[in-house]
């Protein structure tokens, strides 16, 4: 694709194919995701119906490496014809404006053009064709159009002079144009390539954080170095001091400290030891380390990584549709104005009105680019969503992007969120009449199913105090901003809030504000504890830096209005509710967006996945469930409260970069094909020189992609 209405164009053919419910292009890292119908059609079809309108569809499912590679030839190939079409070009241009009355000199122009275009611009030709074949316009056929006539035009004068003296024009001859025109498209081409692929770094970072080989240890301990593609489940690998982590696993021997500032943005290390969870493309700095391999490949966390980054960047903004509905039309209204602007000069000039008239055409058609218009957001949007990547924020999609920059209003849940999400119990009680052994093992099993973040903590509690002896053959069902409940024998257990408490029928005891879980059956209550969790050191500076800001912070928790208020004095937040469930917090995101407010919801627990769906745009803690995580817009990596301010100013740095680019690719235009026209030489004599207008052209779409790299020398 050269250009963003060829996006449209493959958008366009792709989504008529039958069986096919949406096709989206992404022009800046030269991708389409196709849904369809695999009954009515196949991904074969797509590269027929591509290639006959003169694009392809590489449908092999290649390496990064091999990508790589397959650009850096493609890239060569241009540098190639570049050099050929400029080394012709500089004498043409020399010829037609010093000796342009020499002898035979236009038959000389002629031969040396001839290859310019039809060999190293031949591309242009080709496409050009193809699209009309099928009805249809692109960038190309600007340039085929406009090269074209001047050539042609420029053979004809050069062959039968007489004939256009006849006509009251004089005999120019527009070879410098033609040729250099295709020389500075193609040299703008080269560097829109070469800056594009700047865009991508991120994802080439992280994908050299993979080492290619690993050193495997058999049966016998004996080692041997093999592919990374070749290890599995269950395999033990050895690490040494240097290395990097080949894959997800778990620590079975030695102790170490970990680098894992590529995947938290976090630069202290973190140490490791036996039991202690590894991750791909970590960096292991002290001592060595056996692991033991639990996902491998596609399963790690830095591929799910990355494969989420290159879905963002694949992924189109709200914005930008703006721009494509614009470059779908663009080239037809171009050719439309070209035309009139012919028949003015004709219909208007006194003095050499055909030269002059062509001469403006086909500058009109040179000028005007749809490119800048198909750059102006995806590469912004790759630049951002690389830039995220790196600070340890993955942005799921375009929009996202989008719409982090106009939040004004934060919720944040508090367990896991705003505090460690590693509470430890600090008071236990048994009530009267408990029989604690038989007691101890069933509570015992009823958190060691529970997903809540304080269950761990009171099974940590009860195995260290009562023993490890879980009971067996019981029914479980987790009781989501309630608690847990599970069917051992005829009996109901339950583990819970004070109203899970009397919504069952039970009365809290006298002292219930010095507890914030109970265990309870149907008929009596068995035992309470208080479980406390402390706020993250940078929770407290985050809150701080985003009400600088003027965003608003809301607290919502499940726990009791005892601790909630304890978090509230702790960090500063003005507005928040205790005591509730998923439904509450779901209803409390609404209301606030129905007053107008822009709402970010952040969480880490399946009972904050309905509140996260509710958001304009949803956070989840890197270290939170599943479900949360693939809810969310956002996952903060790391679990640091930091990072959203640091989101948030990188959405709206990446929003207004796209702006610009939008505001300079309109104005090039607007401004540029009037000018070209001719609009200024009736009062000031000044006609624009095509060979300019070509130069100007390939100039605008490199200076959107340089613009849109400049977000990656932003402090953030």
């Amino acid at each position: 694709m050269t250009c963003a209405a060829c996006a449209s164009s493959v958008e366009s053919i792709l989504s008529s194919t039958e069986g096919v419910q949406k096709a989206e292009v992404n022009f800046a890292n030269e991708t389409v995701s196709v849904e369809y119908d695999p009954n009515l059609t196949e991904s074969a079809n797509f590269k027929k119906a591509l290639q006959q309108i003169g694009y392809d569809l590489d449908l092999e499912n290649k390496s990064e490496q091999e990508k790589s590679l397959d650009k850096e030839e493609r890239l060569q190939n241009l540098k190639k014809n570049v050099l050929n079409a400029g080394f012709l070009s500089v004498p043409v241009v020399i010829l037609g404006m010093f000796f342009i009355d020499m002898p035979y000199v236009n038959y000389v122009l002629w031969l040396l053009t001839t290859p310019v275009l039809f060999k190293y611009g031949k591309e242009f030709f080709i496409i050009a064709w193809k699209q009309a074949q099928h009805k249809s316009v692109n960038m190309d056929t600007l340039v085929a159009l406009s090269t074209s006539v001047a050539y042609f035009y420029s053979i004809f004068t050069t062959l039968f002079p007489e004939i256009i003296r006849k006509a009251g024009a004089e005999p120019h001859v527009y070879y410098e144009a033609a040729a250099v025109i295709i020389f500075f498209i193609l040299l703008g081409r080269f560097f829109e390539e070469k800056a594009k692929a700047g865009t991508a770094t991120a994802i080439k970072k992280l994908i050299g954080l993979q080492p290619k080989e690993v050193i495997l240890l058999d049966e016998n301990g004996r080692e041997k170095t093999v592919a990374l593609s070749e290890i599995q489940h269950g395999n033990i690998i050895l690490v040494k001091p240097g290395d990097k982590i080949p894959v997800d696993g778990q620590v079975v021997e030695g102790s170490s400290l970990i680098d894992e500032s590529m995947l938290t943005g976090e630069p202290l290390p973190n140490k490791k030891e036996t039991g202690s969870e590894v991750f791909t493309g970590t960096l292991n700095q002290a001592g060595s380390l056996k692991i033991k391999a639990g996902k491998v490949g596609s399963e790690t966390v830095l591929s799910q990584i990355i494969k989420a980054v290159e879905d963002a960047q694949g992924s189109k903004a709200k914005i930008q549709k703006l721009a494509d509905k614009i470059a779908s039309i663009f080239v037809p209204i171009v050719i439309s104005i070209s035309v009139i602007t012919l028949i003015l000069w004709l219909s208007l000039a006194s003095e050499n009105a055909l030269g002059q008239g062509i001469i403006s055409m086909v500058t009109v058609l040179i000028i005007a680019c749809p490119c800048a218009l198909g750059l102006a957001t995806p590469t912004a949007v790759m630049v951002g969503m690389g830039k995220a990547a790196e600070k340890g924020i993955l942005i799921k999609n375009a929009d996202s992007l989008e719409t982090a920059g106009k939040i004004n209003t934060l919720v944040l849940d508090k367990t896991g969120t705003i505090t460690q999400g590693k509470p430890v119990v600090t008071n236990f009680t048994w009530f009267k009449n408990t029989d604690k052994e038989t007691n101890a093992g069933k509570l015992l099993s009823l958190e060691q199913r529970s997903g809540h973040p304080l269950a761990k903590a009171i099974f940590n509690y009860f195995t260290d105090n009562f023993g490890d002896n879980p009971v067996k053959g019981f029914f479980f069902k987790d009781e989501p901003g309630k608690g847990v409940k599970m069917k051992f024998g005829e009996m109901w257990y339950f583990a819970g809030n004070q109203n899970y408490v009397k919504e069952i029928g039970l009365t809290p005891p006298m002292d219930s504000e010095k507890f914030s879980v109970f265990f309870f059956t149907e008929n009596e209550l068995i035992a309470a504890c208080n479980v406390e969790d402390k706020v993250k050191e940078t929770s407290v500076k985050a809150i701080q830096e985003l009400q600088k800001r003027g965003i608003e912070i809301h607290m919502l928790t499940g726990d009791r209005e005892q601790n909630a208020l304890k978090i509230v004095e702790e960090t500063g937040i003005k507005h928040w509710k205790s005591d509730t469930l998923p439904a509450d917090k779901a209803e409390y995101i609404r209301n606030l967006r129905s007053a107008g407010k822009h709402v970010a919801m952040v969480g880490d627990g399946i009972n904050d996945s309905t509140a996260l769906a509710e958001a304009d745009i949803s956070i989840a803690m890197g270290t939170g469930s599943d479900i949360a995580i693939d809810v969310a817009d956002m996952t903060i990596v790391s679990s640091d409260l930091l990072k959203i301010p640091t989101a948030i100013k990188l959405s709206k740095k990446t929003l207004f970069t796209i702006k610009q680019n939008l505001f300079w690719a309109f104005i090039y235009n607007i401004i540029g094909i009037p000018i070209a026209a001719g609009i200024l030489f009736p009062a000031t004599g000044f006609l624009l020189n095509p060979m300019i207008a070509g130069a100007a052209m390939a100039m605008s779409s490199v200076s959107v992609v340089l613009n849109s790299l400049r977000l990656k020398l932003i402090h953030l």
